[in-house]
């Protein structure tokens, strides 16, 4: 089996079985791309996963993770602006903290092409939202291509990079989750000679500063630029058309999409037998308006499938009213229709709203639904023992704030913590705001350690300087844990250590605390401490990640055998707090309403004993 490290460095071509991140990260070696960075955020994290595994020394690109999405992409900005080919990638919502400088970039002259790489998520597998960020594409005046399949990401990622460093501009590349993870066997191509780092900038190439008097001229070769990006999505080979096999009897039907609900159709379509044209779009945005017209004039009803919202619909219907083209549009009808992920299933089901002849309902075969099982923390979690104490701690009526990350899954049952949860870093910054003249009410907020440096430490220090009287219990795992343990700034893994008690008092920070999370008095004793405070306190509850850490222990000694927790059923008094309040997932609850432990999940980290009012828990021997 090919490994992540030869999928990267092997320099004749070859052919693997790949998922679409992993082809990614071999298109971007290809194509000669010098700066890659990213923030680490499902469904692309594994593109960083490939790019990490050769040794650094041998790889023949720069990556980096960086301390946010706005910090990543104007690194990949500011390389291309020194001429070196870079790209930059993360998750859907990562795209809201760039925004503010990725709307700038249409404007300017990047000499080494940039390509910004989203992972979108319809169906919010993983985040927050069904965010669509086909619209950032018409916000900013920047292309957009989107993949079907993991051997469309390599190509068009290809295509894109060529073609952005030609036109020295920035490009979007739009994935979704199944795209990011499906595999196929995809060929590849061989690597191309070491990158010349020679610093290119040029100053006279701008200008690079938007201010009032060079707006117009820039937005005015953006534009320009935008009409040169049409007329290439004309003849682009990432578009294609499949013909039905049998002409429709009387009206001629067609079908319009892109990436992964293309081929949704074109799977619908062919298991119906159908009479039905498709044309899938790889470049997106522009629309190619004579290839899209010639296509509604030559059908008479054509139907548009996307996911999310309206977005290729609205272009379209305006299109045939502009060109005064007689074919009539159909699409999505209803909210069920505009969420969650396509599948064959769900576009048959949209084709048959107005081809129901076409498109005969399937037989539906009878399955069993899966009993429903809530997301939780891992065994030996830090966070659980914290929201353990937390809860025990906190007065009637306490607001608690929320924030991204692990600890999320503290507003689950039992521990019903964070019950506001906007985005990165939002926690001190609300529970600031949830404080205004409330003194009735103490407000608790939340926070990670990788959020803390990502978005956090702006609306800490605004809590520090107005002394906001609120609490703030800063979580610290030591890692970017969520997302797949990538360094997060300050642990150690790249450069020097920084210490967060330090940081804090350095931003203003009067009252600051810190205890091992898993010391449950200490931090009871501290959060109470806290929340007398007149003021804005901070408490650091740390421990490190605990999948993180027996991972390594388990890689520098495979012999190594957990001590597990062992519950004396002669003291078990069947209080069940570990299993209902502390809720361990390795404790059973069973029918005769014993408790046991389960060994395959339980690590052995011993943070349970102290729950247990009977004192029943222990260690085995």
């Amino acid at each position: 089996m090919l490994s992540l490290a030869e999928l990267m460095t092997n320099r004749e071509g070859f052919g693997a079985f790949v998922m679409g991140n992993h082809a990614l990260a071999r298109a971007m070696a290809e194509a000669g791309t010098a700066v890659i960075t990213s923030y680490p955020g499902s469904p692309t994290p594994e593109i960083a996963e490939a790019l990490q595994a050769p040794p650094e020394k041998s790889r023949p690109y720069h990556f980096e993770f960086a301390a946010n999405e706005k910090v990543a992409l104007e690194i990949a900005a500011g390389a291309s602006l020194n001429g070196h080919p870079s790209a930059v990638f993360f998750k859907s919502v990562g795209l809201n903290v760039a925004a503010d400088s990725l709307i700038q970039l249409p404007l300017m002259e990047l000499p080494g092409g940039m390509v910004i790489i989203l992972g979108d998520d319809p169906g919010a597998n993983s985040s927050q939202n069904e965010q669509d960020n086909r619209w950032f594409a018409r916000m900013s005046y920047m292309p957009l291509f989107e993949p079907a399949t993991p051997a469309e990401a390599y190509v068009m990622y290809k295509e894109a990079a060529e073609l952005a460093r030609e036109r020295r501009a920035p490009v979007l590349l739009r994935l979704t989750t199944h795209v990011c993870h499906a595999r196929e066997n995809v060929k590849f191509s061989e690597l191309p000679p070491a990158h010349d780092w020679t610093p290119r900038f040029d100053a006279a190439a701008g200008p690079y500063v938007p201010i009032t008097s060079s707006v117009f001229p820039l937005k005015r070769r953006a534009l320009e630029k935008l009409d040169a990006w049409a007329f290439y999505g004309e003849k682009s080979p990432l578009t294609s058309v499949y013909k039905a096999s049998q002409p429709a009897a009387g009206r001629r039907l067609g079908l319009i999409s892109s990436g992964l609900p293309a081929l949704c159709a074109l799977e619908a379509v062919r298991n119906a037998g159908a009479p039905v044209d498709v044309l899938k779009l790889g470049l997106t945005y522009p629309l190619p308006a004579v290839l899209v017209s010639e296509f509604l004039a030559e059908h008479d009803e054509v139907y548009v499938l996307e996911e999310l919202d309206r977005v290729l619909e609205g272009e379209l219907k305006a299109l045939a009213y502009d060109k005064g083209l007689a074919c009539r549009i159909h699409a999505r009808k209803g909210h069920g229709e505009l969420m969650g992920e396509l599948s064959p299933e769900r576009a048959r089901a949209c084709l048959a709203g107005v081809w129901p002849k076409l498109f005969p309902a399937p037989e539906r075969a009878r399955r069993e639904a899966p009993a429903p099982r809530l997301p939780q923390m891992c065994p030996g979690c830090g966070h659980r023992s914290a929201f353990h104490a937390i809860k025990r701690a906190l007065p009637p009526g306490a607001i608690t704030v929320g924030d991204i990350g692990c600890h999320s899954l503290g507003y689950l049952p039992p521990y019903n913590m964070g019950e506001v949860l906007f985005s990165m870093g939002h926690s001190v910054s609300t529970a600031s705001g949830l404080a205004l003249g409330n003194s009735a009410r103490k407000v608790v907020a939340f926070v990670g350690d990788s959020t803390f440096f990502h978005a956090g430490m702006p609306g800490l220090v605004n809590a520090a300087w107005r002394d906001s009287d609120i609490t703030l219990v800063l979580l610290d795992n030591g890692t970017t844990a969520m997302t797949g343990h990538q360094p997060r700034p300050g642990n150690g893994e790249l450069g020097e250590r920084l210490n967060l008690p330090a940081i804090l008092g350095d931003l203003g920070v009067k009252f600051v605390r810190e205890c091992d999370a898993y010391d449950q008095a200490k931090l009871d004793a501290q959060l109470k401490e806290a929340m007398e405070y007149k003021g804005f306190a901070v408490v650091i509850a740390r421990h490190p990640c605990m999948l993180k850490f027996m991972r390594e222990r388990r890689r520098a000694n495979p012999a190594l055998q957990a001590q597990h927790a062992v519950i004396d059923q002669a003291k078990c008094a069947r209080h069940y707090v570990c299993a209902a309040e502390f809720a361990c997932p390795s404790f059973i609850r069973h029918e005769d309403g014993s408790v046991t432990v389960n060994n395959e999940l339980c690590i052995g980290d011993g943070s349970c004993i102290q729950t247990c009012p009977a004192q029943a828990i222990g260690r085995d021997k």
